[in-house]
């Protein structure tokens, strides 16, 4: 697969991070930096010790480590938004959409996700949305950030899984609700397996992926659902 580029809006930053050497770094650390320490123990400060510069210069392209996570966590949304579009564009068959669809967004098939993204580390990047990604909204600034039209990579995903579940069943009342729900179980689970086990079936010692495991159950769930 070629190099492509993701690019995100203005309105996530106070200067684009992928413009400048320095704001790429910034962009490369701080996924692997958010992957080592969480959100909690991340810093500015830490940030800028990891590439050698100042808390001043990062300030310059992120108001906040708040607004850095939207950031990140809305380039993971865009990026599964075109690896959909690439990898099933030429699937005619609905139902057969909607399970590659969920494959790509539990990264149930690796072989199939990779390509040549300079300065991006996508498996860490999935590791902090899977770790981070709701602490962007289960916030009280939540409100504020949606009007700032913060989210909508995300709802751009949700909709477009749910026009494919509402071509497979058009009556079903609740394609939205249930493409959202999706996109957290794809994540949500992955996290339970690898840190509070009791709350799912899904285990990180199966012969099976964790990620395999939670396509399995996401798409059977799915499946039975829609019929």
């Amino acid at each position: 697969m070629s190099v492509i580029t993701i690019q995100i809006g203005e309105r996530y930053y106070s200067k684009d991070p992928q413009s400048t050497e320095l704001g790429r770094k910034i962009i490369s650390a701080s996924i692997e930096l958010l992957d080592q320490l969480g959100f909690e123990e991340f810093t500015f400060k830490k940030l800028a010790e990891s590439i050698g510069s100042t808390e001043a210069s990062i300030y310059r392209y992120f108001e906040n480590k708040l607004k850095l996570l939207v950031y990140l966590t809305s380039w993971y949304w865009a990026w599964l938004e075109y690896m959909i579009d690439y990898q099933t564009h030429h699937i005619q068959d609905k139902a057969l959409k909607l399970k590659e669809i969920i494959k790509i967004l539990c990264h149930a098939d690796q072989g199939n996700l990779s390509m040549d993204l300079p300065g991006v580390n996508t498996v860490c990047l999935r590791h902090v949305v899977v770790s981070e990604s709701d602490k962007t909204y289960l916030t009280k600034k939540v409100d504020e950030i949606n009007n700032q039209g913060l989210f909508m990579g995300f709802k751009s995903l949700c909709h477009k899984i749910a026009v494919t579940i509402s071509a497979i069943s058009p009556s079903f009342e609740y394609p939205h609700a249930v493409a959202s729900t999706i996109l957290e179980a794809s994540h949500q689970q992955a996290f339970f397996a690898l840190h509070l086990p009791s709350l799912t079936e899904i285990r990180r010692d199966s012969q099976e992926s964790v990620e395999i495991q939670v396509y399995h159950f996401i798409d059977s769930l799915i499946s039975k659902l829609l019929k």
